[in-house]
């Protein structure tokens, strides 16, 4: 019900198109139970029993051609709304996570699972459209629909009200209940089983290479096998149970029929009601299970949307673990300086006691071994994560305090891996300054010795790269990575290994290029390559401050 209620709350701004969903909705239902309520009154005027409306046969046949169009309109008109709503709010809702996911990366984002959090982005996003368009107006419409339904068979006997009352109730209402409390669990399972299927299925298909190099093809190939089982059991386990839901909801609904038949009958016979009072309740309640049919239909639909609603919101509500700064402090760059600075990820310090300035206008090397908080210093810088301890400055102001866009506009960073877009490589190396001309673009790139190698080409830099730059080395990604910050062109440029995957003629000619670009800015750089920290005018040895 939480899950439910904050997935309805989304549906405020639409209020107006939910509403016109629902008023189409219960009159075309209406619609479509008039039609056999007509034609039973048609019947018993044709068979003797009068004209109970007062129309004749003709009058009667007319409404209910009449009642058949507006049941095609209304139900259409139902459904545009209901899909407007969805993908509106589908829309609405990736926006939303994409925004959660960028303040979450990437200290909440290492580590996790990749296809599991590509199966919440599609699949489970996706599943939604089934609560917004096929639940919210459907509950609504079967309530006002079972009570006009209600009210007319009570308009005979009272107690061929009640019974229809009952029936719509054990149908839309307490069987969806049932069918919700039995398949809840299975639900959760399941979209846990597929998130964690297709983080296994990314991981094969990227390392497939690997795989066969060393032989595990047989191995890997029954490992996918029986990780599909898992979720095929529960599939079939949802499905048997949904059948067995179906069973049910169509027995309930015969002997609640076969109840109002006997008792208007029984009425009947006792004199206190006419023929008409047998035919039509039947008929009426015969032709207006429908729309609790459809709830009780919903209760494993409606539970695997939850379950996937609950795995969208739990991303939602995840906190970062460092809130941007919308009002902060937007100063210029005039050097760093880290002040007895300690950081842990949540165990043992990586860093203690680290104290480091960073002159403006120079180039700093820090050396450490693997492991020793190199990686970790330049993230703090970039504000990643928070100090735990100790204070990290940038032109004497703490990071934390500087405006989110400010620092981002005054550091560049170069990981050690370099992620690349399924697009073309100039629209690649134009991240880091979108605005940027082609000239622009080809002198960062001969800046990152990557202008060669790009007009080797077919098509140069309109050469498209495969998705996750797949068609490119790890020494051609490092530089097209480094052509983004050298584009990009800001006071802090923070590089950690950047000539960790080129050859030593390559590396001559970024570090040439680092060196002039030093004139104008300040470069932090991390590396255990001799010729790469030569270029440093300091270099600063962190294993002392590192406890690991």
């Amino acid at each position: 019900m939480k899950i439910m209620g904050r997935l309805i709350v989304l549906v405020k701004p639409l209020t107006g198109f939910m509403i016109l969903a629902i008023l189409f909705g219960a009159l075309g239902n209406l619609c479509s139970i008039l039609i056999p309520v007509l034609g039973g009154f048609a019947i018993l005027q044709a068979a003797g029993f009068g004209a109970p409306l007062g129309f004749a046969l003709s009058g009667l046949l007319v409404a209910a051609v009449l009642c058949g169009v507006l049941r095609g309109a209304f139900r259409y008109g139902e459904q545009t709304c209901n899909h407007f709503i969805a993908f509106k709010l589908l829309a609405l809702i990736r926006e939303r996570v994409f925004e959660a996911l960028r303040k979450l990366c990437p200290a909440k984002l290492e580590g996790r699972e990749r296809g599991n959090l590509i199966t919440v982005l599609t699949g489970d996003i996706e599943l939604l459209e089934v609560f917004y368009a096929h639940t919210v107006s459907p509950v609504a419409i079967a309530a006002l629909v079972s009570l006009a339904v209600t009210v007319f068979v009570g308009s005979y006997h009272p107690l061929c009200g009640v019974i229809a009352a009952l029936g719509y109730l054990c149908v839309g209402a307490l069987l969806p209940a049932l069918g919700s409390r039995v398949v809840r669990e299975d639900n959760v399972r399941l979209r846990g089983e597929i998130g964690r299927f297709s983080s296994f299925w990314l991981d094969s298909l990227r390392g497939i290479a690997e795989i066969l190099r060393f032989g595990l093809g047989e191995a890997r190939k029954t490992s996918v096998g029986a990780r599909t089982e898992e979720t095929d059991v529960l599939r079939r386990r949802l499905g048997g149970r949904e059948g067995a839901i179906a069973a049910l909801s169509g027995f309930l609904v015969t002997c609640f029929m076969l109840a109002m038949a006997a008792v208007a009958f029984f009425l009947w016979r006792d004199g206190t009601i006419r023929f008409d009072g047998v035919i039509i309740p039947v008929v009426a309640m015969v032709s207006s299970f429908g729309p609790v049919l459809a709830l009780a239909g919903l209760s494993t639909g409606l539970q695997a949307t939850l379950a996937a609603g609950g795995r969208v919101l739990d991303l939602l509500d995840e906190r970062p673990e460092t809130e941007d700064v919308e009002h902060g402090a937007r100063p210029g760059f005039t050097g760093a300086e880290s002040r007895d600075l300690t950081f842990s990820y949540g165990g043992p310090d990586v860093l203690r006691g680290l104290s480091l300035t960073i002159p403006k206008g120079k180039i700093t090397g820090i050396v450490g071994k693997s492991g020793s908080g190199k990686s970790t210093f330049l993230k703090l810088l970039m504000r990643f994560w928070d100090v735990t301890d100790g204070e990290l400055l940038i032109s004497d102001i703490p990071v934390g305090a500087i405006e989110t866009a400010c620092l981002r506009r005054l550091e560049s960073f170069v990981t050690q891996e370099t992620d690349l877009f399924h697009d073309t490589i100039e629209a690649n190396i134009r991240l880091g300054k979108p605005d940027a001309t082609r000239e622009e673009i080809v002198a960062a790139a001969k800046k990152a010795a990557a202008h060669d190698f790009i007009l080797s080409l077919p098509n140069g830099y309109e050469t498209e790269i495969g998705e996750l730059g797949s068609t490119l080395s790890g020494g051609e990604r490092q530089r097209i990575g480094l052509a983004r910050a050298f584009l990009r062109d800001t006071p802090l440029l923070l590089l950690d290994e950047p000539t960790g995957n080129l050859d030593s003629l390559n590396e001559g000619t970024i570090l040439k290029a680092l060196r002039e670009e030093a004139s104008g800015r300040t470069v932090i750089l991390t590396s255990h390559r001799k010729s790469t920290l030569g270029i440093a005018d300091t270099v600063e040895d962190i294993r002392s401050f590192s406890p690991q």
